[in-house]
């Protein structure tokens, strides 16, 4: 009697225990309001984590794509909707222009020209600049709330979203993109693609219509924020074909992807630079192909009622094959027609090695190079480990949110290892695959650790627990470390890594010190401030929008990069002798050639860096230009050893120019490189046809204008560098490709305007 005693006793509920248990029906009273004030919070820190850059430097635009941004809706809040879409920008890839309206996503550009006229019509002094540099926090707050939303619907779980709402506010794969000044479509296209997936997955959970209009209409959103849209109009039906593999399609979905597809595809038409590509691309084939194979599927579901299983497996067979053959068909005559066709980026996708060997424009961007295990790490941490066991949850208890966060996954993991720049798709797939996983690991543990200090007990006395309690505290206590060092490093990523503008550089003295250095901005005010307002400047393209933007003046090419001529003709320039470069300055019309050099300041993304670029893609269009004239020694060099091509090319005389009398570092000689860590080869030379204009404090930004021809009587011989015999077929063969080049690009840009008037 006195042993039954004492085991009853141990059996009783401990004084632990119940209190954890009050506690917990207190909280349960209160747990809406605590989730919604824990996801305030959490879209507060979202857009706190982003604005490093102007607390430490100013509110200024970052990059170069976003200063075309800003000074496209700068346009766009003067002169409205109706002009912008009309506009010729005669600034831009001069003596071509640019029709604006029908070559850009405007998406950030309306919604920060919207929000504009709005706080100015509520008396709400800010300026364009503002709006636009804030921007991107600002949707970064929303993208937390639409993925807790879309992780809540995948899990049923609050606690889980908001474990997702917290990972993507922090994540540095995000933040990279969505700094305060990053003004770029990323900014507002994020929160649009995971805004889309979540309202298909309600609409394909609920069957709604409802549902399913709203996230068309998101998508025409995100259709005219990015051209990532691609992806969204890819995975959708993916995740059809999914359902009805394993045997999880219903009516829901039929009836959700009914209405999307054909809605989405006509508000994709409405937007000027899609247009009827969202018809006839290639990589809106898909969407296509699985409408009818849905609609065949749904007839064959019929027929199940009313046919006998031979029928139905013959008939099947039968539809299945004549499908295959009609779509494969279809398909191949539209290609054979050119009714259809792969763009380079999504056959850089599908074979990496594709840009490298046909496009050498698209490999020479430093977001296109594939992705390293280290990047992977310094931008994930901690969700590196959580995902793949949120992944593995997903396959258990399958549904159809779980299904498209499996292939979400998969192909946005893929994707990404080809081009680092597509770690931005990957990021929010990774952060709501490791909320998913960080949560089921704190629930069983959690679970084993409220069992062992509850009542119940099997008939020896000892608690129902799978682990023991010090294991199950452990793993919490490593979940809970993992996860404040990836609170800790993305806050230290954000206020270092990627809190820098482009246009202003940093250094740190060996104290601790900050060195600003403005070179950029200090080039671009001079510009504007000492030349004519018509002045035509030839650079590589990487510039062209901050040199349109920030010094309001013409450029040849800019990061558009939509004429290969054009930027190859710029490339032949860079790399020519100095006499030849000359000629094509002046048919080009240029007054000056702006190069950046980063031998003195220790600037490694200098122009000199990437001049193998400038050679391939010039080379690409005008064969007699070749890589390996330019390698001496079997390698690139800019020394003693460098080919005398390299040393007398345009390139190599306007960084290099007066360097040879510079001291740059402790021990070294005169013109000893910092980043190549070579004196360079050629040092005492003149440039005859070019005058330094400018060069700025570090060296980093140089100018030089382009001389005018000296004036000369009749039968005086031609001088050195005028048009002469030797080049004619050189410059025969430019004049022809620079006329077909704008014949193509006057039928595509103008006609379609003017059919509009």
């Amino acid at each position: 009697a006195e042993r039954e005693t004492m085991l009853l006793q141990e059996m009783e509920p401990s004084d632990l225990y119940i209190f954890f248990t009050k506690v917990g029906k207190f909280m349960q009273t209160i747990a809406p309001i605590i989730k919604w004030l824990i996801l305030a919070l959490i879209s507060l820190i979202a857009f706190s984590m982003r604005i490093f850059s102007v607390i430490r430097y100013e509110s200024i635009i970052h990059e170069f794509d976003p200063w075309f941004n800003y000074r496209s809706t700068q346009y766009l809040t003067h002169e409205g909707f109706y002009n912008f879409f009309n506009w010729f920008d005669a600034e831009s890839w001069y003596p071509l222009g640019r029709v604006v309206g029908g070559t850009v996503y405007p998406g950030i550009m309306s919604t920060a020209a919207i929000i504009h006229w709005t706080l100015k019509a509520l008396l709400i002094p800010v300026d364009i600049r503002n709006v636009c540099v804030f921007l991107a926090p600002v949707f970064s707050a929303f993208t937390a709330i639409s993925t807790y939303f879309l992780t809540k619907q995948v899990t049923k779980r609050s606690e889980a979203g908001l474990l997702g709402a917290l990972f993507v506010a922090l994540c540095p794969s995000y933040i990279s993109r969505s700094v305060a000044g990053s003004y770029d479509n990323e900014a507002v296209a994020i929160f649009a693609l995971v805004n889309t997936f979540y309202l298909w997955i309600k609409a394909a959970d609920t069957g709604s219509i409802l549902w399913a209009v709203a996230c068309s209409f998101q998508y025409g959103y995100m259709v005219a924020a990015w051209g990532g849209y691609s992806f969204i109009i890819n995975i959708i039906p993916i995740f059809v074909l999914a359902t009805i593999y394993l045997g999880k399609f219903s009516k829901k979905v039929y009836v959700a992807y009914s209405v999307f597809y054909p809605l989405a595809n006509m508000i994709a038409i409405q937007i000027p630079f899609v247009g009827f590509q969202a018809v006839k691309s290639s990589e809106h084939l898909a969407s296509h192909g699985v409408f009818f194979v849905l609609q065949a599927y749904m007839v064959y579901l019929y027929l199940q009622d009313h046919l006998s299983k031979q029928q139905l497996k013959t008939m099947g067979i039968t539809l299945i094959y004549v499908a295959g053959i009609l779509c494969l068909f279809g398909f191949t005559t539209l290609m054979v027609l050119g009714i259809t066709k792969w763009g380079g980026r999504s056959l850089t996708l599908l074979d990496p090695t594709y840009a490298k060997k046909y496009i050498p424009i698209v490999a020479s961007v430093s977001e296109h190079q594939a992705t390293t295990w280290s990047q992977y790490f310094f931008d994930l941490q901690g969700l590196m480990f959580f995902a793949p066991v949120g992944f593995w949850l997903c396959c258990k208890n399958v549904n159809n949110g779980k299904i498209f966060m499996g292939i979400y996954g998969i192909l946005s993991i893929y994707f990404s290892c080809v081009m680092i720049r597509l770690l931005l798709v990957m990021a929010p797939a990774v952060c709501i695959l490791a909320a998913i996983g960080a949560s089921g690991v704190i629930r069983k543990v959690s679970k084993e650790i409220r069992v062992f200090f509850g009542p119940e007990r099997d008939s020896s006395g000892q608690t129902k627990t799978k682990f023991p309690c010090e294991v199950s505290f452990a793993g919490l206590g490593v979940v809970f470390i993992m996860l404040v060092y990836y609170v800790l490093h993305s806050t230290y990523v954000s206020s270092e890594a990627y809190a820098n503008p482009t246009v202003i550089l940093s250094s740190r003295l060996p104290n601790g010190g900050k060195i600003i250095i403005d070179d950029y901005r200090e080039a671009y005010y001079w510009l504007r401030m000492n030349t004519p307002p018509d002045t035509k400047i030839m650079s590589w393209w990487d510039y062209g929008y901050q040199l349109t933007g920030l010094a309001n003046r013409t450029v040849l090419v800019d990061n558009n990069t939509w004429n290969n001529t054009h930027i190859a003709t710029v490339g032949m320039a860079m790399s020519s002798p100095e006499p030849e470069a000359y000629e094509i300055c002046k048919m080009l019309d240029v007054d000056y050639v702006l190069v950046i050099f980063g031998g003195y300041a220790y600037y490694s993304s200098d122009d000199i860096s990437k001049f193998l670029w400038m050679v391939r893609i010039g080379g690409g269009v005008y064969p007699h230009i070749r890589e390996v004239d330019y390698y001496g020694d079997h390698q690139y060099r800019t020394d003693a050893q460098a080919s005398e091509t390299m040393k007398n090319c345009l390139m190599y005389k306007l960084c290099y120019y007066r360097f040879g009398e510079v001291y740059t570092a402790h021990g070294q000689p005169a013109g000893y490189d910092t980043v190549r860590n070579a004196v360079i080869g050629k040092k005492d030379f003149k440039l005859e046809y070019f005058t330094e204009a400018f060069t700025s404090e570090r060296w980093i930004v140089r100018i030089y204008k382009v001389n005018k021809r000296s004036n000369r009587y009749p039968g005086m011989k031609p001088r050195l560098g005028d048009y002469s015999e030797t080049l004619k077929p050189t410059y025969e063969k430019f004049n022809a490709k620079f006329q077909r080049s704008n014949q193509n690009y006057q039928l595509t840009y103008f006609k379609p305007i003017q059919i509009t008037y």
